[in-house]
C-alpha cells in the first residue's frame, strides 16, 4: 500500500513485555517498531514498587501465577529466570536490593529501568513512536495496522497492550479487541490484587479504623496469605488482602487470622488462673492495636474482666480471633487493581513462542495474556519472560 511504512515486526504496548520482545527480536537482526498510545515508554513500570520497582523475585516458579492453564507459564519462565533480569541490570550498573519474601526493587527509583531499556532498544536499532492511537488491525498477506500517525506493516504482529488494571495509566482493552477480532477466545476478566470494600454494616463498624494495620493470616477458598492487613476509609487492603483478593470471587468469606502465631487461648488461661481483673479489650490491646481491639470487642463479644469468662467462653473468643469472618461486598474494581485476571486463553497459543495458533505471525505477551502472578514481582517478571521468548520468534 502507498505511503505504509513496512517494518519486520510491529509491537503494540511499549511496557515492559513489548520492550522486551522488541529488543530482543532486534538482536536477531529484524527491524522492530513499537507503537504506544503514551508520552513515554513503560508508565506502570515507573509506578511499580511505589516508584522504586519491583522488577521481580528470586523465588520465581510457576506455582506463584493463576491461570486456567498453570503449566503455560512454565516454559517461558525457565527460559528467562530472576538470574537473567538481574544480569541485564547489572550490564547496565543499576543497583538493587532484596526485601522480604524475595522481592527485588531498584535501591534508587524505578527510571533506572527505564533507562536500561532505553539504552538496550537503542542499542538493537528498535524504533519507537509514541502518543499513537492505534485505529484498526487487519491481516491480509501481512499485518496491516492503521494509526492516527500513519500506517504500518509487518510480517509478525506482537500485542503487548497489558490489562484493564490501572486505567489511570491508559490501560484499556485493545489488546483483547484485536484478540477476538482474529478469532481467539478471552477468559472472563476480573481485577486481581485488589482492595476489599466493607458491606454496608461492617463499615459502619471499622470505618473509623482507617490506617491502621495488622500483621495477619487471611485465608480464602483454602488459600492463604500472610503479611500485612490494612484498614482503609472503605474496607481492607495491604499485602495480604491483595494477595488472596486473586482466589475471591463475589459472595465469598474472607477468614481472618489476626492473630497468628499466637497463642491466645494459652494466655487467656493463665491470665483467669491468677485472677487477673484486666479487661478484654485492654488485655487484647497487649497484641492487637488498640483502636482495633475495643471495636472489635463491642462488635463480637461482651468485654468484661478475664477472670469474669468461663472456660467456654474463652475458647470460643479464641476461636473468633484465629478465624474472623468478613464477606466483602466487592472489590475496588480494576480502578485500583494491580493486575486483570484472565486475558487471552492460553489455549489458543504457544507456550514456547507466545504465538497464535491460529493466526500465523501473531504474538501475546504479558498481562493481556491468562497468566496472572501473586504480589511479590511475578507480573512483572512473566511481562520479561514472556516478551524474551516471543523476541526469539517474532
Amino acid at each position: 500500500m502507498k505511503n505504509m511504512i513496512e517494518k519486520d515486526i510491529l509491537i503494540i504496548g511499549a511496557g515492559a513485555s513489548g520492550m522486551m520482545c522488541a529488543i530482543e527480536s532486534g538482536k536477531r537482526g529484524r527491524s522492530a517498531l513499537v507503537l504506544d498510545h503514551a508520552a513515554n515508554i513503560g508508565r506502570k513500570i515507573r509506578i511499580s514498587g511505589g516508584g522504586s520497582c519491583n522488577f521481580t523475585n528470586t523465588n520465581t516458579s510457576h506455582t506463584n501465577y493463576l491461570s486456567d492453564n498453570p503449566h503455560f507459564c512454565k516454559s517461558a519462565l525457565s527460559r528467562f529466570t530472576p538470574r537473567d533480569i538481574i544480569a541485564l541490570l547489572e550490564k547496565h550498573d543499576v543497583k538493587y536490593e532484596e526485601r522480604e519474601q524475595g522481592q527485588l526493587f531498584c535501591t534508587k527509583s524505578s527510571e533506572e529501568i527505564i533507562r536500561v531499556l532505553e539504552s538496550e532498544s537503542n542499542n538493537a536499532g528498535v524504533n519507537i513512536i509514541l502518543n499513537c492511537r492505534i485505529l484498526g488491525v487487519k491481516k491480509d498477506d501481512s499485518f496491516m495496522v492503521s494509526t492516527d500517525q500513519g500506517i504500518f506493516g509487518s510480517e509478525s504482529l506482537v500485542i503487548a497492550t497489558g490489562g484493564l488494571s490501572y486505567p489511570r495509566t491508559g490501560a484499556s482493552g485493545i489488546g483483547y479487541m484485536i484478540a477476538k477480532k482474529f478469532g481467539l477466545k478471552v477468559t472472563e476478566l476480573k481485577p486481581a490484587l485488589v482492595p476489599f470494600i466493607f458491606s454496608p454494616e461492617d463499615l459502619a463498624i471499622f470505618g473509623e479504623l482507617s490506617g491502621v494495620s495488622i500483621d495477619a493470616a487471611v485465608k480464602c477458598n483454602n488459600i492463604k496469605f500472610r503479611g500485612s492487613m490494612l484498614f482503609t476509609h472503605r474496607g481492607l487492603s495491604g499485602p495480604a488482602i491483595l494477595q488472596v483478593s486473586s482466589y475471591w470471587k463475589e459472595g465469598d468469606t474472607i477468614v481472618i487470622d489476626l492473630l497468628p502465631e499466637t497463642d491466645i487461648y494459652g494466655i487467656f488461661i493463665a491470665k483467669q488462673q491468677s485472677k487477673s481483673k484486666i479487661d478484654m479489650h485492654n488485655l487484647l490491646s497487649q497484641y492487637l492495636p488498640s483502636r482495633f481491639a475495643k471495636t472489635w470487642c463491642v462488635s463480637n463479644i461482651q468485654s468484661k474482666p478475664v477472670n469474669q469468662y468461663n472456660e467456654k467462653e474463652l475458647r470460643k473468643i479464641s476461636h473468633q480471633l484465629h478465624n474472623w469472618e468478613i464477606k466483602p461486598i466487592s472489590t475496588e474494581g480494576f480502578e485500583t487493581a494491580e493486575v486483570t485476571l484472565g486475558g487471552i486463553d492460553t489455549n489458543e497459543l504457544s507456550s514456547k513462542t507466545m504465538e497464535s495458533r491460529k493466526v500465523k505471525g501473531l504474538y501475546f505477551t504479558g498481562e493481556v495474556i491468562d497468566v496472572t502472578g501473586q504480589l511479590g514481582g511475578y507480573n512483572l517478571h512473566w511481562a520479561w519472560a514472556s516478551g524474551f521468548v516471543a523476541g526469539q520468534y517474532a
